[in-house]
């Protein structure tokens, strides 16, 4: 029988993985840590008030007598400057490590899984090379001649290989892509905004359902992972042989677009397609969809695809040259700002009694990339496949899974009620 720590156990990750340790037999103990005490109520568990933040020496005081052979670290923080983002993430992660050391837990390690995620290749900065595989080089030291934003998942995978080379034990990176899945109170999570999106506009006079985004994403391909099929990843990558010292992606297994899911959100809600979708063209100007605000984003860095440009015979080609750009019909930012947007949204939450907070809280910039963006994501899993690993996720099943369980949890109406009451 063996134990397990997961930090960040109140996040949609590392709360999938807590449910799964729970059902693994093999697992009679598991340490959550999180600064808000989730609530778990199983014999099995126990929580640990933690605040990451703190200096080594602080978090040593309090892991005192606290033990586990597998480590599950899901814990990070989303400070808006770069520079900032991989300095509080790679001290979160070093003195995290160092008070294993200091209470002396870090000698029963056997292995230690970091959740990551695709922003390992760029894809928040622009076009990478497709598929995405774990071997593509790292967007750092003047990689295809340029310099790049910091990316803070390199400092902390340097930080973890090298602490565990000292202390003779293993390591796994997984890098998930746009997670669907939910933990009570934390709404970063696009199936959230999504669903937000989807209920208010059927509020709307019309109820139509106008994609967010710009008509390249709307064709582009794209990968997401299932929070409960990270976390089965992430137990599996933790004992199967060959694994350890290892970078994995982690989706579904599938390959999906707008295209497929934006009229099967709309059959959902009971909204209406508009047709035209792009009234523009899709051209990127100024003019949103109707009288909705659109945006335009330039990012400073050249795209990602510009690092392996030489090997791939495209050193001359303009299109190297060019700032990444999102463009967006609807700003889902400037959407939710709108009063007639908030009076549907108000009339939703005091019919139903619906969580304010949700609203309040929904990663609205989150879907500004996810669906500004005219660039695919899509990865490959071959490397974790070749080692044995099965697992497989439908991803419309998985976030029609999400929405249903944010209707329960009073995050959005309940459907039935919704169309019938509009």
């Amino acid at each position: 029988m063996v134990s397990a720590i997961v930090t960040g156990a109140t996040g949609i990750t590392g709360s999938a993985i807590v449910h799964h340790l729970l059902k693994d037999p093999s697992y009679s103990k598991i340490y959550s840590f999180s600064r808000s005490n989730p609530g778990y109520q199983d014999p099995k568990i126990q929580h640990v008030t933690l605040d990451l933040q703190g200096s080594a020496k602080e978090m040593a005081r309090t892991l005192q007598g606290v033990s586990a052979e597998y480590v599950y670290f899901c814990a990070y923080l989303v400070p808006n400057d770069p520079a900032e983002l991989s300095r509080v993430n790679a001290e979160l992660l070093s003195n995290f490590i160092e008070a294993l050391e200091l209470t002396g837990a870090i000698r029963n390690i056997k292995r230690f899984i970091l959740t990551c995620g695709f922003k390992q290749y760029g894809v928040h900065i622009g076009q990478a090379k497709q598929p995405l595989l774990e071997t593509d080089p790292l967007l750092e030291n003047q990689a295809g001649g340029v310099s790049w934003p910091p990316i803070f998942y390199y400092d902390q995978q340097r930080i973890l290989a090298q602490a565990a080379q000292k202390g003779a034990w293993e390591w796994v990176a997984t890098l998930p892509e746009d997670v669907l899945g939910y933990a009570r109170g934390n709404f970063m999570n696009e199936a959230t905004s999504i669903g937000l999106y989807c209920a208010v506009s059927k509020v709307l006079p019309g109820s139509e359902l106008p994609f967010p985004g710009s008509k390249a994403n709307y064709f582009t391909f794209n990968c997401w992972t299932s929070a409960n099929l990270h976390a089965q990843f992430c137990l599996w990558a933790a004992v199967t042989p060959g694994a350890g010292n290892q970078i994995f992606n982690v989706m579904n297994g599938d390959t999906e677009s707008f295209q497929n899911l934006w009229p099967r959100l709309a059959a959902r809600f009971g909204c209406r397609i508009p047709d035209p979708m792009f009234p523009n063209g899709g051209v990127r100007d100024t003019k949103g969809f109707g009288d909705y605000e659109s945006s335009t984003i330039r990012f400073p860095n050249k795209p990602p695809l510009k690092a392996v440009a030489a090997e791939l015979g495209l050193s001359a080609d303009p299109t190297m040259e060019n700032s990444p750009t999102l463009f967006l019909q609807v700003d889902p930012e400037k959407w939710a700002k709108r009063h007639d947007v908030n009076d549907a949204w108000a009339q939703l939450r005091q019919k139903y009694q619906l969580d304010q907070h949700a609203w309040d809280k929904a990663t609205w910039d989150f879907l500004v990339m996810t669906m500004g963006r005219d660039w695919s994501c899509v990865g490959s899993m071959s490397k974790a496949r070749k080692l044995g690993w099965t697992g497989y996720a439908d991803t419309w099943d998985e976030l029609e899974e999400t929405l249903q369980i944010l209707e329960r949890e009073k995050v959005l109406p309940p459907l039935d009620q919704l169309k019938r009451d509009f």
